[in-house]
């Protein structure tokens, strides 16, 4: 292998992805597999999961286990861990990718209801899922967590609030973590920005006219693809982040 290749390769690691069946999740977990990882897909969607393991596995040769769950309940969230380490033995490698960003009318109509559910799957769950794994990582000896932030946390706007400050926590609790859980497991932040994801497909951009261009100030001018959060996943999956803890790394094309 070449240089880049034994910093980045993952063989025969366990990665355990949530949201991922589709999205970034679903980058991050055909990306993984093809550095060697073998990998547990889990999301909500347990059909979904299962057609992209299936993928997964056609296309890398790893072993891929989807899994039902809803992360933003807790009393689901050990089955999910166990069933993962009877499968695996292990975890190397935590993403908690799995969120919500609900669309609201104005900000008196954003009930109990939703915001306890935002808050739930963007940190409450992360939180949770990390302890459980976290702990096993530490007696195992190594491992890295991945919490997948976003830049509204630190630009919130009207829009998101519920969103924004539940993102905001799960950026404060990588930092508790990596503490708690150091020197042999890491715990980092990927904090992306706006993506061509499903919470974007509703947005013609393409046919705006340059001026009016939302992303004008960002120093790409421009929405990512999928594709492109692939890089900082696998820096902070691998080796190549092996001094690198407790930090945020924005994926965002430059924004302001």
């Amino acid at each position: 292998m070449g240089y880049a290749d034994t910093i980045f390769d993952l063989t025969d690691r366990v990665v355990l992805v949530t949201g991922g069946s589709r999205g970034l999740g679903r980058e991050m977990a055909f990306a993984v597999a093809r550095c060697g990882a073998d990998v547990i897909v889990a999301s909500r969607d347990y059909d979904n999961c299962a057609a992209t393991a299936a993928e997964i596995e056609r296309e890398t040769g790893r072993a891929a286990m989807p899994y039902g769950v809803h992360v933003g309940r807790w009393d689901q969230l050990d089955g999910l861990v166990d069933a993962a380490y009877d499968r695996f033995g292990k975890v190397d490698v935590l993403v908690n990718n799995a969120g919500m960003q609900p669309v609201y009318d104005s900000l008196d109509s954003v009930s109990e209801k939703l915001f306890d559910a935002v808050v739930a799957l963007n940190m409450k769950g992360p939180f949770r899922l990390s302890v459980l794994v976290g702990e096993r990582m530490v007696a195992a000896g190594r491992g890295s967590i991945i919490n997948v932030s976003s830049t509204g946390s630190i630009r919130p706007r009207p829009s998101i609030v519920p969103y924004a400050a539940a993102k905001a926590g799960l950026n404060a609790m990588t930092e508790g973590l990596a503490l708690a859980f150091g020197p042999k497991v890491r715990v980092n932040t990927l904090m992306a920005g706006p993506y061509r994801t499903g919470a974007t497909k509703g947005w013609n951009l393409d046919d705006l006219d340059p001026a009016e261009n939302p992303f004008a100030a960002h120093a790409l001018q421009r929405l990512g693809s999928p594709a492109e959060i692939i890089g900082a996943a696998l820096f902070l999956a691998s080796d190549a982040s092996s001094y690198t803890s407790g930090t945020t790394l924005r994926s965002d094309g430059g924004m302001p």
